[in-house]
């Protein structure tokens, strides 16, 4: 066998040398491609119950192709026009002239195919592809001569014949696989050309900066083979207003939940998506900002921008990655997110590329907010369903200055390794006196709070009626309260410098607030509860740290606060306001 298959070639080769007639192209009908040889052999086997001439070759994008033939060139697109029209192979088989044909896979040595159940017109059948000999020295890179490639100009004539989708196709898959990150739209200029010329170089063709046909054929068989095992498909979605390609091989829609249309995972990948869309402005766009850093699927660490015509967040952790991407145009807030494990990072890249290339918000239409509305319980502890991250413990605090420093007790900083205030604006301590209690922080970009607390140094009279602004249940309620009591010692229990007794009942998260006057001026801050064993104090006694206290402990630090020059009290509602504004949430994320 080994000195018969040595003899053909050599007569391949002399005929060729002495200039005979060079013998018919002979081509080949691909009709799939599959990621690995198991399933390449798996559907050459079903395939070959219907057809006589199935064979199958491993390409040189490590996928393996399941091929018709071979038949001669001329009458092979009639070929393909007929089985298609019958609809035996799929909608998208082409011709592949076999030039980046490399081992065959099958079938196997020692295989046979199985008998043919349907017998295709006699007309179109040819020989069955040969059995694989291991002794048979294999021809690469085909088992037949083929005719020369097409040259830049017939490669430029067919380029002209493509549909616009075709040529939106080509590009897609040059963006698939790193070459092209411009607009999908159709239009071969000079990025277009540029990304052709490094796909030939990485695949070893002539560059040209032109496909020829067999190129095309090429480069959009590895994309949809990649395509096919991702399930990446065009989703348009009329209720959001959103056209994208989604990986459906991972994610199913789930339901409606605005603003969000959500997938939930599919066959355990661990995968999940939100289609992102809502009717807004600046302010919407923002908020949405903030609220999707307050989601569990969001993790914190990773880059981030926001600017006034969008954002993008990226998050890692231990156990997922996510990706948002959200845009502001004309008074609608249109985007995605993409979560996944950390183990699969590398397999869900493409689909996330395949996604940001592909989002289009389209038409004028955003969804509905009543389109499936919350339970309470949603909107006590969830978004649209959703997990929102929970800090570790909150307290309260309070502005002290016009760029934005908060004023808080050292309570509020145990073990933190994050600090916000009000749920997502980022915060450094930039005080924290254990033996005083006092904590300062500063905003880590600006901040310019709406009011902020002058202290009154001067002590108030016994007896006189005091406010406390705070978070008593800590992160559960969306705003302070304001709570009234009265001032009953200048001192401490056993006299201490500093401090005023108030008969005021309260919680742990109020610890931090500000305590008041009638005028609107702090006197104060509140002090954490004792929690001493031996001692228990009565629930309407609370203790705080005198504005005086406050002051000195501060300007020791180089930290200077305004002094209230207000007379005279304020309107209940006047006092409820200004005290409210100026009160934050303190929270501690481990």
């Amino acid at each position: 066998m080994r000195l018969k298959a040595i003899a053909v070639r050599l007569a391949l080769l002399f005929t060729l040398l002495i200039g005979t007639p060079a013998l018919a192209q002979q081509v080949w009908i691909q009709i799939e491609a599959q990621p690995t040889v198991e399933e390449g052999s798996l559907r050459a086997r079903a395939y070959a119950g219907a057809f006589p001439d199935v064979s199958g070759y491993a390409l040189p994008s490590g996928w393996f192709a399941i091929l018709l033939g071979p038949y001669e060139a001329a009458e092979a697109d009639g070929k393909l026009r007929e089985l298609k029209r019958e609809r035996l192979i799929p909608g998208d088989s082409f011709i592949n002239d076999g030039r980046k044909f490399r081992k065959q896979f099958w079938p196997a040595a020692g295989e046979t195919a199985p008998p043919v159940l349907t017998q295709p017109d006699p007309a179109i059948q040819t020989d069955p592809a040969p059995t694989q000999d291991t002794d048979v020295i294999p021809v690469d890179p085909a088992p037949q001569p083929v005719a020369e490639d097409e040259t830049p100009e017939q490669a430029k004539a067919s380029e002209a014949a493509l549909t616009m989708e075709e040529r939106k196709e080509l590009q897609a898959a040059l963006g698939w696989f790193g070459h092209y990150d411009a607009a999908i739209d159709g239009a071969f200029g000079s990025g277009t050309r540029a990304a052709m010329e490094a796909w030939q170089q990485a695949n070893a063709a002539e560059v040209t900066g032109i496909l020829t046909s067999a190129q095309r054929n090429t480069l959009l068989t590895a994309y949809r083979g990649a395509m096919a095992k991702l399930g990446l498909t065009p989703v348009s979605e009329p209720e959001a207003g959103i056209d994208i390609i989604l990986p459906l091989a991972m994610v199913e829609f789930d339901g409606y939940a605005p603003p969000f249309v959500q997938y939930r995972e599919k066959n355990g990948s661990g995968v999940r998506a939100l289609l992102i869309s809502e009717p807004g402005d600046l302010t919407t766009l923002y908020g949405l900002y903030d609220m999707m850093q307050s989601l569990e699927i969001v993790p914190l660490d990773g880059p981030r921008e926001r600017n006034e015509r969008g954002f993008e967040i990226s998050g890692k952790n231990a156990e997922i990655e996510s990706f948002t991407h959200v845009e502001l145009a004309g008074g609608l807030v249109k985007g995605f997110t993409l979560v996944w494990p950390v183990a699969k990072s590398e397999d869900i890249a493409p689909a996330l590329a395949a996604m940001k290339s592909s989002f289009r918000a389209v038409g004028d239409r955003a969804l509905d907010p009543g389109l499936a509305p919350m339970s309470d319980a949603q909107k006590q502890g969830m978004v649209a369903g959703l997990d929102l991250r929970r800090p570790d413990y909150s307290r309260s605090g309070f502005f002290i200055d016009g760029a934005g420093h908060v004023l808080t007790t050292t309570d509020a900083l145990q073990s933190c390794s994050r600090v916000t205030i009000d749920g997502g604006t980022e915060m450094e301590v930039a005080l924290n006196d254990a033996a005083s209690g006092f904590a300062v922080l500063a905003p880590k970009g600006k901040l310019s709070p709406r009011a902020f607390g002058r202290f009154q140094s001067m002590s108030e009279r016994v007896g006189a009626q005091v406010a406390l602004a705070s978070y008593p249940y800590e992160d559960a309620l969306p705003a302070p309260t304001l709570t009234f009591g009265t001032v009953e010692a200048q001192t401490g229990l056993n006299g201490e410098p500093g401090l005023k007794r108030l008969a005021l009942a309260t919680r742990v998260g109020d610890a931090g607030g500000p305590v008041l006057d009638g005028t609107g001026a702090v006197v104060g801050m509140l002090l954490p509860r004792e929690t001493d064993a031996k001692q228990v104090l009565p629930a309407e006694v609370a203790f705080a740290a005198t504005a005086a206290a406050i002051e000195d402990r501060l300007k020791a630090a180089g930290i200077e606060l305004t002094a209230s020059t207000a007379v005279g009290a304020l309107p209940p509602e006047d006092l409820t306001k200004q005290a409210l504004a100026m009160t934050v949430l303190v929270s501690c994320w481990k």
